[in-house]
Order: structure tokens, then sequence, then C-alpha cells
């Protein structure tokens, strides 16, 4: 007898269908002078001449469902990467959403616990679920969920804001990026 999921089966297509453009999302955002800052960001961002290549050379279409709202230092942050990635490539598809009205996709991108924002989560073009990414870089996520554990969470956030001043084109955040497209775009294991 077949085993019931915990978390009932997310039909990715209509997800995807249900969001907005990146235009009406801009748009629609709560915060206006955050809507600027990610345009702004997003004028500013560069893509390496490999992920602009690669991005390019993509055979297939790439969705992503962004889990983004613009009152959040870290989706101001990151979506301007995404979507520069997105403006490179037809075939790499963003649709965006919040969390309210989709707390059944959301409920499964908590991290450590907290409901942080971006989530970007990435899906083949006959949209099966290859991995998401987010609130923020790999190292960061480790540094705030050591922070949590030691009790020094103010240092830890600290450190964040330290990288990404160090980090001023978000290159890691880039990086992981084009690692998930990567997959979602394979033909092959």
């Amino acid at each position: 007898m077949p085993r019931h999921p915990i978390l009932p089966t997310i039909d990715w297509k209509s997800v995807f269908a249900s969001g907005l453009s990146y235009a009406d999302w801009i748009q629609q955002g709560e915060r206006m002078d955050r809507a600027d800052d990610i345009q702004q960001m997003l004028s500013e961002q560069v893509l390496s001449d490999t992920a602009a290549t690669a991005l390019n050379a993509l055979s297939r279409p790439v969705h992503v469902v962004a889990i983004a709202e613009n009152w959040c230092g870290d989706v101001v942050r990151h979506v301007p990467v995404l979507q520069k990635m997105a403006q490179e490539s037809e075939q790499l598809k963003v649709s965006y959403i919040a969390r309210e009205g989709n707390e059944d996709v959301f409920v499964r991108f908590v991290t450590n616990g907290g409901e942080a924002i971006p989530k970007f989560v990435f899906l083949n073009n006959n949209f099966v679920e290859c991995g998401n990414w987010g609130p923020m870089p790999q190292a960061l996520r480790v540094l705030i969920a050591r922070g949590k554990a030691s009790g020094q969470g103010g240092e830890a956030r600290q450190r964040v804001s330290e990288a990404y001043a160090a980090d001023p084109d978000r290159l890691e955040t880039l990086r992981e990026l084009m690692d998930l497209v990567e997959i979602a775009s394979a033909e092959a294991p």
C-alpha cells in the first residue's frame, strides 16, 4: 500500500501560472521605495561572461517560482540577480508569489524554523522541482545557524552584513543560482 505524503503534492505548473511577472510584482509591491532600490540594483547587476554564455545556451525552459516580497532586505539584494539572469535568457522564466495565499508552498521552505525570504524554487521544463535557494548564500545560512546555536545571533547578522559589503556584485548568489539552473536544465545525470 502506498504511503501518503506528509505534505500534499504541489502542482508546480499551477503555482507558476498563478504568479506575477517581474513587472507586475514590482508594481504591486508593498514598498515603492524598495521597488526603486530593486530596479536600481537590477540596472547595475552584471553577469559574468561564463554565466551569460551558459544562460544563452539553455536548450529548454527552466522555471523559477520566486517567493518574494519587496519589504525584505534579502529580497531587495537577491531578486535583481535572478531577474538579470532571466533577462539574459528567454529559457529562464520567473514567476513571483507572496507567502500569503501560498502557505502550502511556503511551508516547505522555512529556514531553520523561520519564514525567511526570498526562496527561489527551480523547476525543469516539466515543472519538476530540482532545487531551491534562499534566503541568502549557503555560507551565510550556515553563519546564521551557528549564530542561533551559540546564542550570538546579533554577531552572526553583523558578519552577514560584512559579507554582503565584501560582495557588492552578489557573485556568490550568482554562482549558486547558476548551479541550480544547470541542474534544472540537465538532460542527463
